[in-house]
This record gives structure tokens, C-alpha cells and sequence, in this order.
């Protein structure tokens, strides 16, 4: 599908933000990145680029916690906003434009309901709530690939559906009020808003109607995404333009889940590979292809982004302008093709590293100006796509810093040379008690965190 912004120069995107129950996972993680490089690679183009990403700070999850911990709401989302914020600042994820909570948009919610249910798209059930009809709605379902005839069937079939909705596919806009739970007055009593509605109401206020794209987790395309749409256009306006949605992470083989005990929290896989791993590590998945996340491609994603930082070092300890000079415009209008097919970033991966082992070539034949294009392109496409090198040696690894731990590689080098073994021998061990890989190529040596 050709994409058209709604106004010239100007795209204007909304992201599914948290639901803040809990401390953030690589879900959420693999989801802030996909929508991360989406926006670095449009402003790149020279679009302007405006974000909205919500906070749900109203919820079943957050009311259970704030009871079980004998806490508020307010409380309980707080602390895990900061939570999510911290590891999304780790991360290098640019902040959105504006950042909605769900509570402060209740008299927006308000309004969109009363305009459903004055146009007869919703209906009010005593003392449960106001529920949205998608009787008339033909199109329901288009978003997830099936027909609202399919959808009935497959309603059906369950044994929980609601007696009091008119159809099994029938949702909530408005909950009646429980005891002991956050409730706002309405003209159908006190009560909360439904989690489909909230989105509705933050994304036009944000963004106004029309915005260009609607981007969340390949989970919440249904029923929410569908839910949102079905709103919107029982009014007859106009939503989102385009719909984008990012597919799941597997942890050793299996869908991420608390319920399958392999929830991964974000803050320790961050700690134990790095940031940079990880964002690599999505970026070699295509975005609507589940994300297959292990020991052995979190160590495969640390090393390359290591072997990024050595080749870093090496261009510079070999003259090579790394910060002006030509690039190869071939290339970059290569990655360019290859981003706006559907955003590939896997591709435009291969194309950086690929480019590095070209400048690598270039500088082996001595012949800086050459090593110099391909070099400074593949950072050009990294940078693009959020990577920065390290090249202050700053970071630490086993108490050694990335000048020390080259010191002693070069230290190593020496002695090999001069056929001390032994001494080539103890350095290495030194390196891998301190938890640095070596590995040896006609290239030379490079190195990794284990």
C-alpha cells in the first residue's frame, strides 16, 4: 500500500502505550523499538514527524494491584510510568510528542459514548454499562483478515458470552461502577471507561482526525484496534489512515507470557546484553515477524554491536574520517528502497555490516579514501536506525574498560608474536575471567561481553 501523509512534509503517528500494571517486558520493549526506527527513519527523509503514545492509567490489572498492595491507582501507575519511562530512556527511544493518560481524557470519553448512543450505535444495560452494537458495522473485523460473519461464528462458540449484549461481539464503552473501585459520574451513573474508548478519545485529541498512522502490538490489532475503528466510524469520521501493527517476542521457542512463566523483564535483559544488543536484535527481525529471543542471539547480537565498536577504533587508529567526507549515495538510496519497502530493516543490517567489511578491505589495501565512503554510510545506516558507537571506551566489563581490555589484546599480539605463548595464553584467560570473548580472523582480533 502506497503511503500518503495527511499533509504534505508531515506525518502524524499514535502508539499504544502501557498499560502500567507491571514493570515493563520485552514486549514492550520490542514494540517502543519497532516504532522508534519508523519515526528516526522518517525525520531522517526530512518529514516532520509528530507522536502520540498513551498512558492507561485506569485498568482491571491496576485496580487489583493497588487492592492486593493496599495502595491507589494513582499510586500504582505512577511507579510503573517511571518504571516504563526508565528502560524506553536505556534504550534510546525518542519520546513522544505528547503522552495522554487516560484519566485526564474522562470527559472526552464521556462525550464520544453520548454521540454513539445518540446515533443508535450504542445501548445502556443497567447496572452493567453502555455497550457498543457492531450489528451494522459490515466492515468489522477487516483489520484482523475476517468477516463479521466469521467473527459471530467464532463468538459462538464460547461459553462465556454476556447474556445482556445484543450480540457476543458487542463491547464495552462505559463500566458500571463496583465497590471500592475509581468511578466518574456520567448521565448513566458512576462508573469507568472501557479500554476501546480511551484510545479513541486520546488519539483525536492528540493528533485530530485523519492522522496518518495507528501503531500497536500485532495483539491489540484485535479486538482493540478493531473496537477503536468501529467507534470512529459509527460517527461517520474519519480515523486512522494507515495501520501498522509489530509482531511478538518468543523467549527460547515459546510466545512470551506470565501465564507460560517466561515473562523476561525488560530492565535485566537490558542490564545482562546491553541496549544496543537488543535494539540490533530487533532490528534483524523484520517488525511484523515474531522476534525469537535466546542466550545464544542476545550473545550473537552483543558481539556484532562489540565488533561495531572495535571496527570504530580501527577506522580511527588508521586515519580513516569517520565525521566528514562523501558517502556512498548508491547505498544509502539502497537502504532507502529498502526501508520504505515495508520498513526492512534486516536488509538495511546486511547492507551496514556489509559495508564494514568493505571499508575493513578498503584500509587493509591502505587506501583511506575509499575506506572512509563505506565507513562513514555504514554509520550514516546505523545511526539512522538508532545505533551509535561507543568510542570513548567508556563502558565496563569485568572491572576493564574498552581502552584496557584493547591494551591487552594488543599486549597479546606482541607476545605472540614473539612466541610467547604462555604469556598470549595467561591474557586471554585474563580476558575471558574478566568476560571478554576473543576471536581471531584474518582480520585480526575482535572482541565481545559474554
Amino acid at each position: 500500500m502506497q503511503f500518503t501523509p495527511r499533509s504534505d512534509g508531515e506525518v502524524s503517528m499514535y502508539v499504544c502505550g502501557p498499560t502500567v500494571y507491571d514493570v515493563p517486558h520485552l514486549g514492550h520493549g520490542r514494540t517502543a523499538l519497532t516504532y522508534d526506527v519508523i519515526r528516526r527513519y522518517l525525520e531522517w527523509t526530512g518529514l516532520r514527524v509528530t507522536v502520540a503514545s498513551n498512558v492507561t492509567d485506569i485498568d482491571d490489572k491496576i485496580i487489583a494491584r493497588a487492592q492486593r498492595e493496599e495502595s491507589t491507582e494513582p499510586d500504582v501507575a505512577a511507579r510503573f510510568t517511571l518504571a516504563y519511562d526508565e528502560q524506553m530512556d536505556r534504550l534510546g527511544v525518542i519520546p513522544p510528542d505528547s503522552r495522554p493518560h487516560a484519566t485526564q481524557f474522562i470527559d472526552g470519553m464521556i462525550e464520544i459514548i453520548k454521540e454513539l448512543v445518540d446515533v443508535g450505535a450504542a445501548y445502556v444495560v443497567p447496572e452493567k454499562g453502555v455497550y457498543f452494537s457492531v450489528a451494522d458495522l459490515a466492515e468489522y473485523g477487516h483489520l484482523a483478515g475476517r468477516t463479521l460473519d466469521q467473527l459471530l461464528e467464532d463468538a459462538g462458540q464460547r461459553v462465556d458470552v454476556d447474556e445482556d449484549k445484543k450480540s457476543p461481539l458487542d463491547f464495552a464503552l462505559w463500566k458500571s461502577a463496583k465497590p471500592e473501585e475509581p468511578s466518574w459520574d456520567t448521565p448513566w451513573g458512576l462508573g469507568r471507561p472501557g479500554w476501546h474508548t480511551e484510545c479513541v478519545a486520546m488519539s483525536l485529541s492528540a493528533l485530530g482526525p485523519g492522522f496518518d498512522i495507528h501503531g500497536g502490538g500485532d495483539d491489540l490489532c484485535f479486538p482493540h484496534h478493531q473496537n477503536e475503528w468501529a467507534q470512529v466510524a459509527a460517527t461517520g469520521r474519519e480515523f486512522a489512515r494507515h495501520w501498522i501493527h509489530s509482531a511478538m517476542v518468543n523467549v527460547s521457542g515459546e510466545k512470551m507470557s506470565k501465564s507460560l512463566g517466561n515473562f523476561t523483564n525488560l530492565e535485566e535483559a537490558i542490564d545482562n546484553a546491553g541496549a544496543r544488543a537488543l535494539r540490533l536484535l530487533a532490528l534483524q527481525t523484520h517488525y511484523r515477524k515474531t522476534m525469537e529471543m535466546g542466550r545464544d542471539s542476545l550473545m550473537a547480537a552483543s558481539a556484532a554491536v562489540d565488533r561495531l565498536d572495535s571496527f570504530h577504533r580501527r577506522m580511527s587508529a588508521g586515519g580513516v574520517s569517520l565525521s566528514t567526507g562523501p558517502t556512498d549515495e548508491a547505498a544509502l538510496l539502497e537502504f532507502r528502497k529498502t526501508m520504505e519497502d515495508d520498513f526492512g530493516t534486516p536488509a538495511a543490517v546486511d547492507r551496514a555490516f556489509s559495508l564494514i567489511r568493505q571499508a575493513n578491505s578498503a584500509l587493509d589495501a591502505n587506501n583511506l579514501d575509499a575506506s572512509g565512503i563505506a565507513a562513514r554510510t555504514a554509520l550514516t545506516i546505523f545511526s539512522v536506525l538508532g545505533i551509535e558507537v561507543d568510542s570513548k571506551g567508556s563502558r565496563k566489563a569485568g572491572g576493564l574498560s574498552d581502552d584496557e581490555i584493547t591494551a591487552l589484546i594488543d599486549e597479546r599480539r606482541v607476545a605472540r608474536q614473539d612466541k610467547d605463548f604462555d604469556k598470549a595464553d595467561q591474557i586471554r584467560d585474563q580476558l575471558s575471567e574478566a568476560g571478554i570473548a576473543l576471536e581471531d580472523s584474518s582480520e585480526g582480533v575482535t572482541w565481545h561481553r559474554l
